[in-house]
């Protein structure tokens, strides 16, 4: 019978030694804007944009056809609907966010 020698298992496989810290540290990061950007690509904002800048256009276009009444019109309307509509979407922007 042959006679079985032990190995020691640290001699073979020596524990890593640990390394100073000259590695960087994980931080965390903090962010001062509470929102991203691109949380205003919202549909419903979309819209009521393309709306109002629809509606600014035709008024452009009326107004190079001579078409002055009609346009003084469109003023008067866009006077008191342009604030609604931005303090509404404003209102919309912030009630729908979630921080």
């Amino acid at each position: 019978m042959r006679k079985t020698k032990g190995f020691i298992f640290r001699k073979i496989f020596p524990l890593p030694h640990k390394t100073s810290l000259t590695r960087p540290r994980p931080f965390k990061a903090y962010s001062f804007v509470p929102f991203s950007p691109l949380a205003m690509l919202d549909p419903t904002i979309l819209t009521i944009g393309g709306i109002i800048l629809g509606i600014a256009i035709i008024e452009r276009i009326l107004e190079r056809w001579g078409v002055i009444d009609l346009v003084d019109q469109f003023a008067k309307v866009m006077r008191f609907i342009l604030p609604v509509t931005f303090y509404s979407a404003l209102i919309y922007f912030f009630a729908t966010f979630i921080f």
